[in-house]
């Protein structure tokens, strides 16, 4: 492989804009740039969970979904690029299924927390959402794939049901809300 970034430092970006990937530039608060970076965020997050002791095929997943997310950070960064196929997203509709089929049926709604890698999930999940709605955004300005926001969408659920799996692979139970507990 050849050396890709041998210049991080490019002063490019000092007046306020940004290269795309086609090599055209846009204003760092455009909506692109904006979805761009929260899915970027996203993909740190994800990283920070998996700092984390976690059950194996969770890890697996999440790894996979980093690099799933780069794809889409390309196809954010390259307008007209479709990264994510219908292939990206039936795997990751598998692993949610498969990872829920583990776990007890909800009875009721669950709060963030338990364990570090659970709490660092459902920050996830927060973050994906927030990428969703920034995708959605740009999709209203610019036609997207509709895999895209289908497969955040999907990761959301993944993240939620990854959080209840860590507690478990912990040994900690997930945080019930108690509805009314400070009446």
């Amino acid at each position: 492989m050849s050396d890709r970034l041998t210049q991080i430092t490019t002063r490019g970006g000092d007046d306020g804009s940004t290269g795309l990937g086609d090599g055209s530039r846009v204003g760092k608060d455009s909506v692109r740039i904006h979805a761009l970076g929260e899915v970027d965020e996203l993909n740190s997050s994800i990283g920070v969970a998996l700092a984390e002791p976690l059950p194996p095929a969770l890890r697996d997943a999440l790894v996979l979904v980093q690099n799933d997310l780069f794809d889409l950070g390309g196809e954010l960064c390259i307008p007209g690029r479709e990264a994510l196929t219908e292939a990206h997203l039936a795997r990751l509709e598998a692993s949610v299924e498969a990872f829920n089929g583990e776990l007890e049926p909800l009875r009721e709604f669950i709060l963030p927390g338990g364990a570090r890698a659970a709490a660092a999930l459902h920050v996830a999940r927060c973050v994906c959402r927030r990428a969703e709605r920034a995708v959605v955004a740009l999709d209203k300005a610019e036609v997207l794939p509709a895999t895209s926001i289908k497969y955040l969408n999907r990761l959301s659920d993944l993240l939620f049901i990854g959080s209840r799996l860590a507690n478990r692979f912990a040994g900690q139970p997930d945080v019930l809300w108690q509805p009314g507990l400070n009446a």
